[in-house]
């Protein structure tokens, strides 16, 4: 009986399979970051609200009326109507009109003849507002002083205290 080791490639054993996991592992880090890229990407999109005033509305890049604005102007005298938990007025600037329409009541120092900054979308003639913000500091005027001056030049801003 002869014990000696065979050397032919038949017998010889199989080298243990190397699992290359490394490219698993890169190939999920790409979709992740991708995925995640993408999320972001949208959400940012997404949550730009263009500011405006009311006469650039069509009129300037990033305020047109199929996205969600942030308009500037003073509340009209005689249009501020409320109710059915809702509140109506006409908001002007520059001698340029829009109508409001907001869900609620503002509250607050809110009322005719103030500057104010309305969030939402333009939906038809009616500007759809989800919140309303109402000058009421000097922060604002320092901040942004030519839109305060322009502001005053409205109709009734000059009676807003």
């Amino acid at each position: 009986m002869d014990l000696t080791p065979r050397t032919s490639s038949d017998n010889a054993p199989l080298a243990p399979r190397k699992r290359n996991r490394k490219w698993k592992y890169v190939a999920m880090l790409v979709v992740v970051a991708s995925a995640g890229g993408f999320i972001v990407s949208q959400f940012l999109t997404s949550a730009i609200d263009f500011y405006c005033n009311v006469d650039e509305i069509g009129h300037r890049t990033g305020c047109e009326a199929n996205r969600r604005l942030r308009v500037q102007g003073v509340v009209e005298k005689d249009s501020l109507k409320s109710g059915a938990g809702r509140t109506t007025f006409v908001m002007v600037f520059n001698h340029q009109s829009i109508d409001v329409m907001y869900d609620g009541d503002p509250g607050g120092i809110f009322q005719e003849c103030i500057p104010v900054v309305a969030h939402g979308r333009l939906v038809g003639d009616i500007f759809e507002a989800n919140r309303i913000e109402v000058k009421h500091s000097n922060q604002y005027t320092a901040a942004n002083p030519d839109r305060l001056a322009q502001s005053k030049a409205e109709p009734c801003s000059q009676q807003a205290g």
